[in-house]
């Protein structure tokens, strides 16, 4: 079964870019404590904190995320949890709401994406549950790259950078 994450208020950057590695990330700013450690041992999740309080609770499953910057935090989680980062599920997770998305054909998406981008690109996908909107733009080439530069730059324990 694979890892599935919940991230306090202090690593809301983080919590997007394990969904866009395909991970499974809740995210709940502004909640009590008690609501994260009760939530991470209902869903079965590891608890990522900034909080070291958090990870001294007895039967909590709580890493202490020690890095400053998003760059060095995803490293650190992909060390940590011995991640393997596999291509066909990366951008499958909505950035925004953890779902995952679905593609959708191009003629459904008139009048939700912006007009240039319906006439540049074929490829569209969409969450369900909140309704937001993904292609293959210069966002996602530049999402690409920094997941290429955290990948190269962390071995051993990461695998070969994206093509």
């Amino acid at each position: 079964m694979p890892i599935k994450f919940i991230v306090d208020s202090m690593l809301g950057k983080l919590a997007v870019r394990l969904r866009l590695l395909g991970f499974d990330t809740t995210y709940y700013a502004d909640v009590e404590d008690s609501f994260l450690l009760r939530k991470a041992r209902e869903e079965g999740r590891a608890l990522l904190t900034h909080d070291l309080g958090l990870t001294k609770v007895r039967g909590a499953n709580a890493s202490f995320i020690t890095g400053r910057k998003l760059k060095d935090q995803v490293r650190e989680v992909i060390h940590n949890f011995n991640l393997k980062i596999e291509t066909d599920r990366l951008f499958t997770r909505c950035s925004v709401c953890n779902d995952l998305l679905r593609p959708v054909a191009k003629e459904q998406v008139k009048g939700k994406v912006p007009p240039l981008v319906l006439k540049t690109y074929n490829e569209f996908s969409y969450s369900p549950t909140c309704g937001h909107y993904y292609w293959k733009g210069s966002h996602y080439a530049r999402l690409v790259s920094e997941i290429n530069a955290i990948l190269k730059s962390s071995p051993p324990y990461s695998p070969s950078p994206l093509s």
